[in-house]
């Protein structure tokens, strides 16, 4: 991949080693810290810093839920590139990946060391790449409804980071963070567009706070 020019679909690796992380997911735009103890994805990382520094962040599925394209993994994941690394004095890595584009598994090959690779479709999310994903995001119902949930959480003082972002960021920022289940992650790395993941959003944060509260409305 070239440095000098936007990236393309052509120059993205078809064939990606999986780092399977069940609650976590990662966007376009995102960066997340991860700590890698398991033997076969230090041998992953390993693999990784000499070739790209790229993987697939895929979350793994029961599939007695529902069969996906490969077993045991969903079927939408985020292609990622490690853009810092740290070893401990234990034999664990840290390592922090930036989220590149997203993919639909497109099937599996023979894995390395331990671990998984899977096949890549980039095309469903060409809009990661060129920048098109530019529609309004509802940040006043998003942020009122966050406010509230944040302050519940006792984490009150991150909103006015959350205020600051643009509508990207915003959007990426928060479906990373918000501990939400496995699924409803997943429905947000899937989702078309900002406006889409931040509309979810605001539904999910909405039923939390119903909940907690016995069914109350919350404004």
């Amino acid at each position: 991949m070239q440095a000098d020019r936007p990236l393309r679909i052509d120059d993205l690796p078809r064939d990606l080693p999986v780092f399977a992380v069940s609650g976590a997911i990662l966007l376009p735009r995102g960066s997340s810290p991860f700590m890698v103890f398991e033997p076969r994805y230090l041998a992953m990382v390993d693999d990784c810093l000499g070739a790209g520094r790229l993987f697939a962040l895929v979350q793994p599925r029961d599939d007695r839920d529902k069969a996906g394209v490969v077993s045991g993994l969903y079927d939408a994941g985020c292609l990622a590139r490690i853009t810092a690394f740290g070893e401990t004095g234990d034999g664990r890595y840290l390592i922090t990946a930036t989220g590149l584009c997203r993919f639909r598994l497109a099937g599996e090959v023979e894995g390395r060391a331990g671990y998984r690779r899977v096949l890549t479709d980039y095309l469903p999310y060409a809009a990661d790449l060129d920048g098109s994903d530019s529609g309004p995001v509802d940040r006043r119902a998003l942020l009122s409804i966050v406010r509230a949930y944040l302050g519940g959480l006792g984490m009150s003082a991150d909103i006015a980071q959350l205020e600051k972002a643009d509508d990207a960021d915003l959007s990426v920022r928060l479906a990373m963070a918000c501990p939400f289940a496995p699924a409803e992650k997943q429905a947000l790395l899937e989702a078309d567009s900002h406006a889409e993941r931040c509309r979810l959003m605001t539904t999910l944060i909405q039923r939390e706070l119903l909940n907690e509260t016995g069914g109350s409305s919350i404004h």
